[in-house]
């Protein structure tokens, strides 16, 4: 139901200048597990979508923004949300209404994925640090996309939930020993413009019926660890993938190789959210370190 409310003073002032009026009312989107979102409705203009989290890190939202431009830029990759204002306790959005989704929303969804991992980096990192979720993510530029990966990626995660008595010393050192052996579980690739957190949660159905994405970590990193998280939290449909291969062809075996990825998330998982997820990370240790 929608209802007054009250919107931080830089959003009001935003609307009013861009000719919009003002914010008459809100209704609260649900769906978030970090944040808070609402759909603002303007007296003069359009659609807004507001996300809010009181207890984000300062610089959480801004960092947002800058990978939602990042992702933007990237000819013929799927559609994001335009940032039109970050704060230290929001952002606001273009509001991309929803529709039903297009008869080739998996196949396009999988062309448009591949055309976004065809940007690529000489090197491995982004302009700044920013967050999986609430979790800062570390995005030191590295030549190197093992020593990324291992550095940047399942040793912070491991070391902070070894700092917060997550994890055990021993599955601690279990998880050095998979990082050091990167190089003979997954294969040499290029530094792929990625969206960092691509769960089923985060691509929705846009204006025209193909898939939007939201909420990105967005980074150079690999690709393969992109498409694994699309199997973490139930799987996209295989016409995604088939897609995906015609256009950016994958060296043979990735999928066997999700399991090595997702760890990162898994340890996410476990920072953010606690004992639930150590069973996971450990079965991924047991098999590889």
């Amino acid at each position: 139901m929608e209802k007054r409310m009250s919107v931080p003073i830089p959003i009001v002032q935003l609307v009013k200048e861009n000719g919009w009026g003002s914010v008459v009312s809100a209704a609260s989107v649900g769906g978030g597990c970090i944040n808070n979102g609402a759909r603002l409705r303007t007296s003069d203009g359009p659609l807004l979508f507001l996300k809010t989290n009181a207890s984000a890190p300062p610089d959480m939202f801004e960092r947002e923004a800058e990978g939602l431009e990042a992702l933007a830029a990237a000819e013929g990759a799927p559609r994001v949300p335009k940032p039109l204002l970050a704060g230290p306790d929001f952002i606001l959005l273009e509001y991309l209404a929803p529709a039903p989704p297009a008869a080739d929303y998996w196949e396009t969804f999988g062309r448009a994925l591949a055309r976004l991992h065809s940007a690529v980096s000489p090197r491995f990192g982004f302009a700044h640090d920013n967050y999986l979720g609430s979790t800062p993510q570390p995005n030191r530029w590295r030549d190197d996309g093992f020593a990324f990966f291992a550095e940047e990626r399942l040793l912070y995660q491991g070391q902070l939930a070894r700092e917060r008595g997550l994890l055990s010393q021993t599955n601690l050192r279990r998880l050095e020993r998979l990082a050091g052996r990167l190089r003979e579980l997954v294969p040499e690739q290029p530094a792929s413009l990625i969206h960092g957190d691509l769960w089923s949660g985060n691509a929705i159905e846009g204006p025209d019926g193909h898939a939007c994405l939201i909420d990105p970590a967005a980074h150079y990193g690999w690709a393969e660890a992109e498409l694994a998280m699309t199997a973490l939290f139930g799987r996209f449909p295989e016409k995604f993938y088939a897609a995906y291969e015609a256009m950016r062809p994958l060296t043979p075996g990735y999928r066997s190789r999700f399991d090595v990825y997702n760890l990162y998330h898994l340890l996410n998982h476990l920072n953010l959210f606690g004992g639930g997820y150590l069973a996971a990370v450990e079965e991924v240790l047991g098999e590889y370190g």
